[in-house]
Order: structure tokens, then C-alpha cells, then sequence
């Protein structure tokens, strides 16, 4: 029997089709591979906390992740099938969520018996950054950041319409302010009261000197600061947080199978190879030599 033409283009078209779903299964056998091997070095459960900007398939829409119900039902799952004298290693990369979801995993987190360890390899803000305080030890790149917790309702940070009520004369404020700012107030108390708890937290051991707890708490929960600001690795260490630089090999490994989706052409692109050797001699320029500058001005 003869292929045609039509007959190699519908070959081609159902291998173009199972391509994707190929590539796919492969890197899921790679995520798990790499997870696997991570899990056995640390002897713990590690679980996974990454939210890439996503994008629709087909259409090419952009959507944000952020910390969902999903997540913490998922979370809550590993964390009670996890024994409890088994530490548990969390991997964040978030830029936060929802404030239900996030309080449910960080409450299970600082029940855990045994020690818990956050891995941050780029920022873990907002909702993130409460879930880093739920852990024993807060272990970062040398770049990563954590951000604050603050309340904010809807686009306002309640920092902010609590200040409006203050600087202005209480009749000239509307009364959806004066709302807003009651819930501002409301707000802040109850993010202040949880972060306090999870500071305290003594299981297994006590993480935070309590001379640093309501430090720790003024700095990231009372709006001195923007909502997206950046608490580096330096301004963490020097608040009291547990801190410790320097990430296993195999954490920067599962980020790469964790590919931002590219619409176009690359924003960013290298050799990926590292000067472990000794970086190769620049050659000289043929040109005309540039001109000394003139010492004498």
C-alpha cells in the first residue's frame, strides 16, 4: 500500500498532536524523579508550593496563581499523611493568595510535631511569607526575598485608610471610610494576632526569642512599608527571623521543570554553563586604541 502526500500530512499532524502530551509526561517523570531524590536526602515530605503565571491554552491569556482553597486542601492532605516525628521540607515560590487558605496550611504547619523547613529560592510574599513564618527554619537564596503581611481591602492597604481617618477631621471623612477604616483596624489586630501565634510556636522547639516577637510583628503587619516591598535576606536575619542562606542544588533543579510559559521570544537568555574553570582571555582589539584621559583635570 502507497503514502501519499495527504497520507504523510495526516502522519505528521497526529505526531505534531502527541508531541505536547509527550513532553509533558516527561517532564512530569522528571518533577517526580527530582522530588524523589530530595525527599530521600532530607528524609522528610517535601512538598511543593509554585505559582507560575499560567497561560490558557489556545487563546494565550495570562493568569495570575496565588494561594488558592485548592492548595490548601491539597497541603492539608500531605501534611496528615505525614507521620508525626517526620520533618516536613515546604519549597515556596508565591506572591501570596487568599488569607483562609494561607492561615489553614500555616496553622497545620506549626502543629506538625516534627521540625518544618521552608525552601525559598526566588520570593515567597505576602500569604508566602506568613507561610515562612509558620517554619522552624527559613532557608533562602542569597537574592530571594519575603515580603509583608499587612491586611489590604481591596486595592487599599488598611495602613493607609487608617492614616486618612487620622489626618483628617472626622467630618469631613465619608462614612464608607469611616467603615472601611473600622475594618482596617479590625484587620490589622487579627493579622498581628496570628503572626504572634506563630512566632510563639514551641514544637519542637522555640524558633523566635521572644525579645524579637513584636519587632518581627511592627515590621512586616503595620503598613510601614509598601505591600510589595522586598525584606531581603539581610533584613530578615538582622529582624530575628530564622534564617539560613544557601540552597541544595536540587532545589534550582525543580525550578527548571517549572518553566515560566513563553509567549514570543525569550526575555532572558545565556550559555548555560558555569565558570567553575578559569574564564577564557579576552582578545586584544584590532581598532584604533582609545585615547588616554587626562590625568590633570
Amino acid at each position: 500500500m502507497a503514502f501519499g502526500i495527504g497520507d504523510l500530512f495526516w502522519i505528521f499532524l497526529l505526531l505534531s498532536s502527541l508531541q505536547p502530551i509527550w513532553q509533558k509526561r516527561q517532564i512530569e517523570y522528571r518533577r517526580l524523579r527530582t522530588l524523589q531524590e530530595f525527599q530521600r536526602e532530607r528524609n522528610s515530605r517535601v512538598i511543593l508550593l509554585i505559582h507560575r503565571q499560567e497561560s490558557i491554552s489556545l487563546l494565550g491569556i495570562p493568569i495570575s496563581r496565588y494561594i488558592t482553597i485548592e492548595d490548601s486542601e491539597q497541603i492539608l492532605r500531605a501534611i496528615r499523611l505525614t507521620p508525626p516525628d517526620v520533618p516536613i521540607d515546604l519549597i515556596l515560590h508565591t506572591p501570596g493568595g487568599l488569607v483562609l487558605a494561607t492561615e489553614q496550611i500555616a496553622r497545620a504547619l506549626i502543629r506538625h510535631q516534627a521540625k518544618v523547613t521552608v525552601f525559598i529560592p526566588h520570593y515567597a510574599m505576602s500569604g508566602g511569607t506568613m507561610l515562612a513564618l509558620a517554619a522552624d527554619e527559613i532557608i533562602m537564596d542569597a537574592n530571594a526575598v519575603l515580603g509583608p503581611v499587612d491586611p489590604q481591602l481591596g486595592n487599599y492597604p488598611a495602613a493607609s485608610i487608617l492614616k486618612v481617618v487620622a489626618d483628617k477631621p472626622i467630618a469631613e471623612v465619608d462614612d464608607q471610610t469611616l467603615i472601611m477604616a473600622d475594618l482596617s483596624s479590625k484587620a490589622i489586630q487579627q493579622v498581628q494576632r496570628f503572626v504572634r501565634t506563630l512566632l510563639k510556636d514551641s514544637i519542637p522547639k522555640q524558633k523566635i526569642e521572644p525579645e524579637n516577637i513584636e519587632p518581627i510583628i511592627e515590621a512586616l503587619t503595620t503598613g510601614r512599608v509598601t505591600h510589595d516591598y522586598p525584606v531581603t535576606v539581610e533584613e530578615a536575619t538582622e529582624i530575628g527571623l530564622p534564617i539560613t542562606v544557601g540552597l541544595p542544588r536540587s532545589i534550582y533543579d525543580l525550578m527548571d521543570l517549572y518553566p515560566q510559559p513563553q509567549g514570543g521570544r525569550p526575555s532572558v537568555q545565556y550559555i548555560p554553563m558555569p565558570y567553575d574553570g578559569p574564564r577564557p582571555i579576552l582578545p586584544t582589539p584590532k581598532g584604533r586604541p582609545l585615547e588616554e584621559p587626562n590625568q590633570n583635570i
